[in-house]
């Protein structure tokens, strides 16, 4: 370690071989990479640094999951690490000057759902329009606006849970199986968005998830219910359903259309999509 009597510092894109203590500056062992992240994954990077090599001074002790996640990547948004032209795993450490290719999750996202038995998600807080509508077209999702971050990441990991979040550092949690950034703030394009990378359309089961606290729902007659049911319900439905857990009782009213039509909206070329 060298160190330098005087305020200086550290050049590049990327600086983390620095230290300062007392007017000293610090040089650790450090070294040079060059990083190139290709498709979605440029959303994660300032605009002047997208589409472009991207030098990055490291530490001899940093992995390459620690250096593209300091660039600000999450590990799980990434489908494969190239070094000189070789494949590499989060856990290699570089050479000097190295070349590295980042991937995303583009025209591989099969392999998302390695290690995941089911298409089951855990959402963060932020998020509850989007886990009503998940349940609402029957895929098993765990939300409540009182987990904080540390318990996301338990049952993530715990239930091999898909985590969806707006926040870009919960998913660089190493515990984390597979997890998703949403780039957009609004309920109808999230959806698409999670829709078109783990590939649900064919997936969808209206009629087996509450909305209200994911558990299962299934047929009930009629008179089983009727006494929870609006006046009017009760004279012009005959096909009701209850979640076996809050006792919520479901029929195909106004909720029903409202569902085909965003089904429609997000998917129109599926616009015959059975959601009986």
């Amino acid at each position: 370690m060298l160190v330098d009597k005087a305020p200086g510092f550290c050049p590049g894109a990327f600086t983390f071989g620095c230290v300062y203590l007392s007017g000293y500056t610090l040089h650790l062992m450090s070294h040079t990479a060059h990083f190139r992240f290709h498709g979605s994954l440029n959303d994660f990077l300032r605009p002047r640094q997208r589409h472009i090599a991207l030098g990055y001074t490291f530490a001899e002790h940093q992995t390459v999951k620690d250096m593209i996640e300091a660039m600000g990547v999450p590990h799980v948004e990434v489908r494969e690490v190239m070094a000189n032209g070789e494949k590499v795993d989060f856990d290699q450490r570089l050479q000097p000057e190295d070349q590295v290719e980042v991937y995303p999750y583009e025209n591989g996202e099969e392999e998302l759902l390695t290690g995941i038995a089911e298409r089951r998600f855990v959402l963060d807080v932020h998020l509850g329009t989007l886990a009503r509508s998940l349940r609402m077209l029957g895929f098993d999702t765990v939300y409540d606006q009182h987990l904080h971050d540390p318990e996301l990441t338990q049952i993530a990991s715990k239930e091999q849970r898909i985590l969806l979040t707006r926040d870009v550092n919960l998913l660089k949690h190493k515990a984390i199986p597979a997890g998703y950034w949403l780039r957009s703030q609004h309920t109808a394009e999230q959806l698409r968005e999670v829709f078109t990378r783990y590939k649900l359309a064919d997936y969808i089961r209206p009629f087996t998830r509450c909305m209200v606290c994911n558990g299962q729902i299934v047929p009930v007659e009629k008179q089983e219910v009727v006494e929870q049911l609006p006046p009017n319900t009760q004279l012009y439905f005959n096909e009701f359903y209850q979640c076996r857990q809050c006792k919520r009782v479901y029929w195909k009213g106004s909720h029903y259309e409202r569902m085909q039509e965003t089904v429609c909206r997000i998917f129109p070329t599926n616009g015959n999509m059975d959601l009986s």
